[in-house]
């Protein structure tokens, strides 16, 4: 095989150089200089369960790569736990860590001009994270996610990490005893991987299948089977014919791949976190994608997956329902997909789905058919109202009732607002302002499961409003809105709310509205000073002095 022009002036050079005389020192031979040099992009750390099984993943893909004539070069990104780091300071790392991720690609496949890369990741930001480095570097890749936890159990009960969480609000409220609260507490993530309701994770590994930069069926494998080992290979092997046959990341991701993309990720419920991510992966690979073109997808594509954290089943259940393939079909068959576009196989996405079945198995209820739709539209609405003038997120699915009016609960820091709920100072009808936690003022969006999940411990989920300039976990659900533009920090409508205002959150006129007149607005902010930086130093503060709004993904280049 001819090897590729970007590794060509390093393992020969224009003259023999003695650039060479490194490699053999890895142990390459005369013969290696004419493969292609594959990257291995291995988030694999010990810090989170969600990467600490990856290791077998990147030996199987590398075994697979040199087996294929090619000369796998592994090297590190890192990650950050947003389990782990939830509710602390070290979750401002958390989006932080998704550019990281994507510098780290860029800077050894570029630096070392790599022939292709494989990127394998497990927690939320190593998938968007690699994808970003992936388009910025357009050698032939691949995603190889990392795989999903199975669920834990306790008396009975399946749980997830959100189960967790959510019981912190029901212990302290006196409805669930110590001896509960500490069993859903161990037995909440029983294995490797990452967290397994349709959460961030799980949510952004299923739509690079239908972004066609991910095989099928490897986005919903649960981390310790075997099954995720040999995909991984069978990854490996799939991107050693991609660069032989020259197919790029920016030849696969177009807006009509983005657009299937989020067509899946509405089909299934997904994370609120894919808005984010998916205005970053556009702006890297070149294509104009607005929050309006979210709103423009949402409004034609169903629910079709009955998924926590809104619904009742877990990704596992779902891979044995027929996995992301299954619901990528049913939407083809419905016109709801470009079945055109390309993938890293080589053939379309038709072609990829032509042996699926045109309708779900009829022996389960995870998958539904488009005649029973679990919702008619899509759950993810983009709402807009002088509170967020450039647009906010919320996720609709599994309310009683999406509109709430009710008195302004004022907060500029997340330990005051958890301090309220947990000590009953938040009753019905209230909405929560959590505000100074945008790009800038957070800085790095930290997301607020904990208050979401301590507000449903404590049975306020569909009670409570709470809006915020900062994110959501993807295994938030509630009357919750998020990514609020313009932030606080930059003088937005959300920093001039006051201790009862009335805030209204309409969901079905797509609407976030402050009841306050606009001339009083309007002397608030003139009144209004922009708080000092809260860091002047190091990775927060390159971030909070690069980042874009929400509403452009909080990219910083």
């Amino acid at each position: 095989m001819p090897f590729n022009e970007r590794s060509k002036h390093i393992t020969q050079g224009v003259a023999r150089s003695p650039n060479r005389a490194m490699y053999y020192a890895l142990g390459y031979e005369k013969a290696d200089f004419d493969k292609p040099m594959i990257g291995i992009a291995n988030g694999y750390s010990t810090i989170t369960p969600c990467n600490a099984g990856l290791q077998p993943l990147a030996d199987a893909a590398a075994a697979a790569i040199k087996a294929a004539g090619a000369n796998p070069q592994m090297f590190g990104t890192p990650t950050i736990s947003d389990g782990m780091s939830m509710g602390t300071e070290g979750m401002k790392y958390s989006l932080v860590s998704r550019e990281v991720i994507a510098d780290c690609i860029e800077t050894c496949a570029q630096g070392q001009w790599m022939d292709g890369v494989l990127a394998i990741g497990g927690c939320d930001k190593n998938m968007p994270g690699g994808m970003i480095g992936i388009l910025r570097v357009n050698a032939p890749a691949i995603f190889v996610y990392g795989g999903t936890i199975k669920p834990g159990r306790w008396k009975g009960e399946e749980l997830s990490i959100v189960s967790a969480f959510e019981a912190v609000g029901a212990f302290m409220a006196g409805s669930m005893s110590e001896e509960d609260f500490e069993g859903i507490e161990r037995n909440a993530c029983p294995c490797n991987g990452s967290c397994g309701g349709m959460y961030t994770a799980n949510t952004m590994s299923s739509s690079f299948e239908a972004l066609g930069m991910s095989l099928l069926h490897s986005s919903t494998m649960a981390a310790p089977d075997r099954e995720k080992r040999d995909s991984a290979a069978q990854s490996g092997r799939v991107l050693v014919e991609a660069v032989k046959k020259g197919i790029k990341p920016l030849d696969i991701v177009t807006r009509r791949s983005i657009e299937n993309a989020v067509a899946l990720v509405m089909a299934i419920g997904g994370s609120t976190n894919a808005v984010l991510h998916y205005l970053a992966i556009a702006h890297a690979a070149g294509i104009d994608w607005t929050l309006d073109d979210f709103e423009r997808v949402r409004r034609k594509v169903p629910v079709l997956c009955d998924l926590k954290p809104s619904g009742r089943y877990m990704a596992v259940d779902l891979h044995a329902a027929g996995g992301i393939p299954q619901v990528l079909k049913i939407l083809l068959k419905a016109g709801l997909l470009h079945g055109d576009c390309l993938t890293i196989t080589g053939r379309t996405l038709a072609e990829e789905l032509a042996g699926v079945p045109d309708a779900p198995r009829a022996d389960q209820d995870i998958i539904m058919p488009i005649d029973r739709a679990l919702y008619r539209e899509g759950h993810l609405a983009i709402l807009k109202g002088n509170l967020a003038e450039d647009g906010a997120v919320a996720k609709i699915t599994g309310l009683k009732s999406p509109v709430i009016t009710g008195p302004a609960r004022v907060f500029d820091d997340e330990p005051s607002a958890m301090e309220a709920i947990l000590s009953d100072r938040i009753r019905p009808g209230d909405v929560l302002v959590l505000r100074y936690l945008g790009p800038r003022g957070g800085p790095g969006m930290p997301e607020m499961l904990a208050p979401t999940a301590a507000l449903v411990g404590r049975g306020l989920g569909e009670s409570v409003g709470l809006i915020t300039d900062g994110r959501f976990s993807g295994g938030t659900w509630g009357m919750v809105v998020g990514h609020v533009a313009p932030e606080a920090f930059v003088g937005g409508t959300i920093a001039l709310v006051e201790e009862g205002d009335i805030v209204t959150i309409d969901a079905r006129k797509l609407l976030l509205r402050l009841e306050v007149d606009a001339a009083e607005i309007a002397r608030r902010r003139a009144a209004w000073k922009q708080p000092e930086p809260r860091y002047r130093r190091g990775v927060l503060a390159k971030f909070a002095t690069l980042a874009r709004p929400a509403n452009e993904g909080a990219i910083t280049g």
